[in-house]
């Protein structure tokens, strides 16, 4: 996956502003229940929020990285326990794409 520009992060972001959190990572970390519901979720919105759990900040970031690449995603931003995550959908569905429903939010 190409990186993403400086004007493509910052559209994201602004479009993850008003995002919540879909995917929740716990004790347990990277479970294959959990890649397979990051798939979904990227699959059908390509841009989401991931909080994860955990106090401590080395171990959060090193899960994130985990997670970006387990499921082939683009790390836009993280702040604290939440990540925000981009892949481009092979076939984007309208009603569901972050990046179609909020395409005249950030303009």
């Amino acid at each position: 996956m190409a990186a993403l520009s400086i004007q493509e992060r910052k559209r994201l972001r602004q479009i993850g502003h008003a995002l919540n959190p879909v995917v929740m990572i716990g004790d347990k970390g990277l479970t294959e229940n959990v890649i397979e519901e990051l798939g979904r979720a990227l699959n059908d919105h390509e841009l989401i929020k991931v909080k994860v759990g955990g106090e401590d900040r080395v171990a959060r970031t090193a899960l994130i990285a985990e997670v970006a690449k387990a499921s082939d995603a683009e790390v836009v931003q993280t702040i604290g326990k939440i990540a925000l995550l981009y892949k481009k959908a092979v076939k984007q569905n309208a009603k569901l794409s972050n990046l179609v429903r909020f395409a005249n939010a950030s303009n």
